[in-house]
């Protein structure tokens, strides 16, 4: 019989919209958080809860959002949360060591104060680790929407 150690589940959550550098060094530094035998497990948001957060859907539906994840060097699995609003079912089910959330997830400190709490209320002995932002430039969908959008005006006015 082999001893089996038991792998260090993280459990990441996002949009993953336009994937980019930022993206990437989060799902890398969120396994890293497990250690060496670590599994990532990446919750992506629902098209209704991305909408409902973001004030505007994604461009990419949420399974093609899932498929670009689950191809990510890091990502061992990558699942869709779950429809409705109880955020923590999927976090129940799969018992995560570590819960990470991104610098830019729309959690203030006494939010992220009450989501510890109901973390612990309801037994899930994981820790929560809010992450730092990992690259400048075109490090978010939005910026990288603006961007293409500037240059598709300039190259417009350029024909002109």
């Amino acid at each position: 019989m082999t001893n089996q150690v038991k792998k260090v589940r993280v459990m990441a959550f996002g949009t993953f919209d336009l994937v980019h550098i930022g993206h990437i060094k989060f799902l890398e530094e969120a396994k890293k958080l497990g250690g060496n035998n670590s599994e990532l497990i990446v919750v992506i948001s629902r098209d209704t809860t991305a909408e409902r957060i973001k004030k505007q859907a994604p461009i990419f539906n949420e399974d093609e959002r899932k498929t670009v994840i689950q191809a990510l060097k890091p990502v061992d699995k990558a699942v869709l949360g779950y429809k409705g609003k109880d955020m923590l079912q999927i976090v129940e089910e799969n018992k995560p060591d570590i819960i990470v959330l991104g610098y830019d997830q729309r959690i203030g400190t006494e939010e992220f104060q009450k989501l510890r709490k109901e973390i612990k209320e309801r037994g899930i002995k994981a820790k929560l680790i809010r992450m730092p932002k990992y690259s400048t430039g075109l490090n978010s969908s939005t910026i990288i929407v603006k961007k293409i959008l500037e240059r598709n005006k300039n190259n417009l006015q350029n024909l002109n």
